[in-house]
């Protein structure tokens, strides 16, 4: 059983590791480590420390990080993404559920997904939510873009010559996704094993 000091020691450092994982996704976010931008295609790099916090910390922290990510995704749009100023030109509210709502699932899925998994076998289910992590921050992504903007003129004006709904979702995505499930999926898991290692020796 643990003691009132042992809980209020294992808050704190939940508390710091949450802060700390948090002022990673902040500073990859406003610096050019965190996108690489190609015209209205945008690759992330951020998932990755929001994936980290969900197999380490659980599926709240996953949560928590992916709404850090969602709010500097939406500051974002206020100038320093050009595909997300346009968005937000269009509709601020819907813009501002696409930027968070994704995020935010994505991070608790991904911790989810781990402890469902981890009953199993812990390397592979790293593996495996690491690789959910990019898949499900882009589905619901391009699912909220489809839904809030896909009858608008500049996601149509986007279409053009692509009728089919799928093959303008595949081709939007692209290498840019491909990029994001290959750099999370191969990054992400070490980098949660040494953190719970660490977590585990500070314990």
């Amino acid at each position: 059983m643990k003691t009132t000091k042992g809980v209020r020691k294992a808050k704190t450092l939940m508390l710091t590791q949450n802060a700390v994982l948090a002022a990673i996704v902040v500073l990859m976010a406003f610096t050019p480590i965190g996108y690489l931008r190609l015209g209205a295609v945008e690759t992330t790099f951020i998932m990755i420390p929001v994936a980290v916090g969900a197999i380490s910390l659980g599926e709240k922290s996953g949560a928590f990080l992916g709404l850090v990510f969602g709010v500097s995704s939406f500051i974002q749009c206020f100038g320093m993404s050009p595909f997300g100023a346009a968005l937000l030109q269009i509709n601020p509210i819907f813009t501002f559920i696409m930027c968070l709502v994704p995020r935010i699932l994505m991070g608790y899925f991904c911790g989810i997904i781990y402890k469902a998994l981890c009953k199993v076998k812990k390397g592979v289910a790293v593996v495996i939510a690491s690789f959910c992590a990019p898949v499900i921050n882009t589905a619901l992504f391009m699912a909220s873009l489809i839904l809030f903007f896909g009858k608008s003129d500049y996601i149509m004006g986007m279409r053009a010559g692509t009728e089919n709904i799928w093959a303008f979702m595949v081709a939007f995505v692209g290498i840019n996704g491909v990029m994001e499930i290959v750099t999370t999926t191969l990054i992400t898991p070490p980098v949660s094993l040494a953190v719970q290692k660490a977590v585990k020796k500070f314990k």
